[in-house]
């Protein structure tokens, strides 16, 4: 049996068969590893300043924050690492988690908004890591990539021109080529998501109703991603075409079984990000009525009072 299209620098030859306990073993990529440190690190650092300051920070938010980090850790800096090398339906665990699952938490833990309100403002005249955010933030760059229009086909680009092209296997062959596909899910899954979220300011807020019908548009296409793999009568992607022998795998069923964790995972981020939009809207809903309860308060009925006022006039008139 020829392996040397794996070219997974001699690694993962000897792997024992998979089990989630070896899966999970602490190990992995150490440019993750190092991210996610930093990513808990930084994070922490902005919600204790405001703190500090007597401002408040939901909980909430640090928890999907941290999930989100975790979730990135978990199919990156452990065992799954090296078996997602070498097996399709691995990797498609990494890749569906990495690119659907950790973006919606770590966008729902508002990063940008706390780094807003955490960096200290340069003074004037002067640029510092908040001044240059927000300049990022407004910039075109940002308005481009951001919008559906490049969201929406990269998302699905990500699935049928990479694993369908040679591409994949040129990547695939090496650790930093593993790596770097990797920060791309990731990168999509945050660009896409983020207006959809709409938790962070962005340069694109669109209204609810939109924002649904940007995450239908994408998701389809996951799901024929997987059944295609599903169908598939000979194994497509040269990468995974002979997997070791030690695996005690068929390339085909593999295939199978990385299709079928596509299909379902497409339906997964769905459903949260749908429950987090309607919840989003209520709350909204429920801001705008206080706001009006205020208004009112604050007038006195004053709009009532006027209409009175006004009515009185008419009988006046008409008398």
């Amino acid at each position: 049996m020829d392996h040397s299209g794996h070219g997974m620098d001699g690694m993962n030859m000897d792997l024992p068969p998979f089990t989630l306990g070896r899966g999970l073993e602490f190990g992995g990529d150490p440019v993750f590893l190092v991210g996610c440190l930093l990513g808990l690190g930084l994070y922490g650092w902005a919600v204790i300043r405001l703190r500090r300051r007597g401002d408040a920070w939901p909980v909430g938010r640090t928890v999907a924050w941290a999930l989100g980090v975790v979730s990135v850790a978990l199919v990156m800096c452990t065992g799954l690492n090296d078996y997602g090398m070498a097996m399709f339906s691995v990797h498609m665990v990494q890749h569906m988690i990495i690119s659907m699952l950790s973006p919606i938490l770590l966008l729902l833990g508002a990063p940008v908004t706390l780094a807003l309100r955490a960096l200290p403002a340069a003074g004037r005249g002067r640029k510092g890591p908040r001044e240059l955010l927000v300049a990022l933030l407004h910039s075109r760059y940002m308005r481009i990539i951001t919008h559906p229009a490049f969201t929406i086909p990269l998302f699905i680009a990500s699935l049928y021109a990479l694993y369908f092209s040679p591409l994949f296997d040129f990547l695939m062959e090496s650790r930093a080529g593993h790596i770097g596909m990797m920060v791309h899910f990731l990168a999509v899954g945050l660009v896409f998501f983020w207006p959809i979220m709409g938790v962070d300011p962005g340069p694109h807020r669109p209204g609810y109703v939109m924002r649904m019908l940007e995450l239908f548009a994408g998701m389809p296409f996951h799901a024929f991603f997987g059944i295609a793999l599903m169908m598939a009568s000979e194994p497509m992607v040269d990468t995974f075409l002979n997997p070791p022998a030690s695996l005690g795998i068929d390339a085909l069923s593999d295939q199978s079984a990385a299709g079928g964790i596509a299909w379902a995972f497409s339906e997964i981020p769905s459903v949260v990000v749908l429950i987090a939009l309607v919840f989003q809207w209520y709350k909204s809903e429920e801001r705008l009525s206080q706001r009006a309860d205020r208004a009112a308060d604050r007038n006195g009925d004053k709009d009532l009072a006027d209409y009175n006022a006004y009515l009185a006039s008419l009988n006046a008139r008409g008398q």
